[in-house]
């Protein structure tokens, strides 16, 4: 993905390996993005505000990692803004996320 900004505004792209380039509002990528999408198609709206846009991120990243054993174990988000870009998390653990958000809706952590 590449995301930036400029006179008209934020723009996102994804840029697949035949280096077509697709702009849009949201993306996933990888091997596990369609438990990420299935989670962002959920949750996303227009008018998010930043901490629910980086949760909804957290969250889909969160379940695209813990679900395929391809992708990686930590989570990333960067908010993307006119000024620049913010690293809004660093490097979460997927395993803790697991644990968190099984707590939130009442499951035992390892199911």
């Amino acid at each position: 993905m590449v995301a930036g900004w400029d006179k008209s505004g934020p723009h996102l792209y994804m840029v697949d390996d035949q280096g077509d380039r697709v702009e849009g509002e949201r993306f996933s990528v990888g091997s596990g993005c369609m438990f990420a999408y299935g989670v962002l198609d959920d949750g996303y709206r227009h008018d998010l505000s930043v901490s629910d846009a980086v949760e909804l991120g957290r969250r889909a990243i969160y379940h695209a990692t813990h679900k395929d054993g391809a992708s990686g174990g930590v989570v990333r988000v960067y908010h993307v803004h006119k000024d620049g870009w913010t690293k809004v998390i660093a490097g979460e653990d997927v395993n803790s996320l697991h644990y968190m958000y099984a707590a939130q809706k009442g499951l035992r952590g390892d199911e």
